[in-house]
């Protein structure tokens, strides 16, 4: 009866355990709906992990992950994963198969251009690449059309692409902290985003610390609708 109720295991917590490595036994529990790995030392994911068919949580921040595997690309009923924490620099091309993900958590790696594979994760409402080595964001971007949350502050992005303005669904775009000199005249369309945010988890446009140029600059004094007020067409 214990192997019974092993394999019928919906959600498993390995968290802050001290974990170097999993098992590749995991793949026998195929029933996982959530898999939490939360601060262990994993420096790798077994590939077994893409039997793992029922999947739609994984955790897998706080370790020392560099890659993952491209059977990852397999769990293709994952919703939320994230690998915030790591020393990831990509991620495999076969993770362009999770139509199914809605957040998405790569913060804190060490990312230096978005990877190709999330253009394609096109059920993407939350975006989440703070702190990594980003300079630029692909005109891509304006694939994820149900984006709701973009959060890139702490990078050294210096321009946006106008095809950000296209994601109409935007209510939450986090730039603060970047290399940003100006922003795109599109900008104004980008309507969801309300107001000039003041806290970190409030909605609207985050764009602190950036050596944003006049008049740019002191337009935004005036808030956002200022802002789209002046970069409209008249």
């Amino acid at each position: 009866s214990c192997s019974k109720h092993r394999e019928g295991l919906q959600k498993l917590n390995l968290s802050m355990n001290c974990l170097c490595s999993l098992p590749p036994a995991l793949s026998a529990l195929d029933n996982l709906v959530v898999l939490n790995l939360w601060g262990n030392n994993l420096s790798s994911l077994p590939p077994e992990i893409g039997l793992l068919k029922k999947l739609r949580v994984l955790f897998a921040c706080r370790n020392r992950l560099s890659e993952v595997p491209e059977e990852l690309g397999s769990c293709t009923c994952l919703e939320v994963l994230s690998l915030a924490n790591n020393q990831i620099s990509a991620l495999p091309s076969s993770l362009a198969a999770m139509h199914n993900l809605t957040k998405l958590n790569l913060s804190h790696n060490r990312i230096v251009h978005i990877p190709t594979c999330v253009y394609s994760m096109k059920g993407l409402v939350f975006l989440h690449l703070a702190c990594n080595r980003l300079e630029t964001i692909a005109d891509q971007i304006q694939d994820l059309v149900n984006l709701k949350i973009l959060i890139v502050e702490g990078n050294s992005i210096h321009t946006l692409p106008k095809t950000l303005c296209f994601l109409e669904s935007l209510e939450l775009l986090n730039v603060d902290f970047n290399a940003l000199q100006s922003v795109p005249v599109e900008m104004y369309l980008l309507s969801r985003l309300g107001r000039l945010a003041c806290h970190p988890l409030d909605k609207g446009l985050h764009i602190i610390h950036n050596p944003l140029l006049k008049p740019i600059q002191e337009v935004l004094q005036g808030g956002l609708s200022a802002l789209y007020n002046y970069l409209k067409p008249t």
